[in-house]
């Protein structure tokens, strides 16, 4: 277990289905209202080689290829989110894999169709925060234009940048038309 007073980054990234099923908005204000803070957003498409990469613990199970399929098919938002234990934060949130065995109001237990496809991936531990947001932002599977060149602002400019791109308003933003708060 963490210390309770850790600021923690953590790696989340939205499947296809989330992004299929227009649930981008919903998700991202359950991150929200908890608390945490967005940091850095990149839509991007998984390369087979980056799903093996991201996913290679799993790649000799015989559902790999069932995985790699829907990971692969559209683009994923994928993001870095920072609170006090945000790890374990953003885990409680989405739920169990299975969302069938996911409880009610987490995002997999509401929202979940499906073991494979089960709307979003978050970090089981900060190690593989730290991983999996080198390997989505900075490592060779980066896109050129997503690796760090500096060290990331700590306000949440970034995500306004994202957002004003996607013409939803944050929060409070006056005549918004497209204002995702729930």
């Amino acid at each position: 277990m963490s210390d309770s007073n850790a600021v923690e980054r953590t790696f989340v990234m939205l499947k296809p289905d989330a992004l299929e099923r227009g649930l981008i908005g919903e998700i991202i204000s359950r991150l929200e209202r908890k608390g945490l803070k967005p940091v850095r957003f990149l839509w991007r498409a998984v390369s087979p080689e980056l799903a093996a990469k991201h996913y290679e613990r799993l790649t000799s199970k015989p559902f790999y290829p069932l995985l790699e399929a829907y990971i692969t098919r559209g683009p994923v938002l994928a993001s870095v989110w920072e609170g006090r234990d945000a790890v374990a934060v953003v885990r409680r949130l989405v739920g169990a894999t299975d969302p069938a065995l996911a409880e009610a109001g987490t995002i997999r237990g509401d929202f979940g169709l499906d073991v494979t496809e089960n709307l979003i991936h978050a970090s089981d531990s900060p190690e593989a925060a730290e991983r999996e947001i080198g390997l989505f932002f900075d490592g060779p599977h980066a896109p050129p234009n997503a690796r760090k060149k500096k060290k990331p602002s700590p306000d949440a400019a970034p995500a306004r940048a994202f957002f004003t791109q996607l013409r939803i308003a944050p929060r409070g933003a006056p005549n918004s038309v497209n204002n995702y708060r729930a």
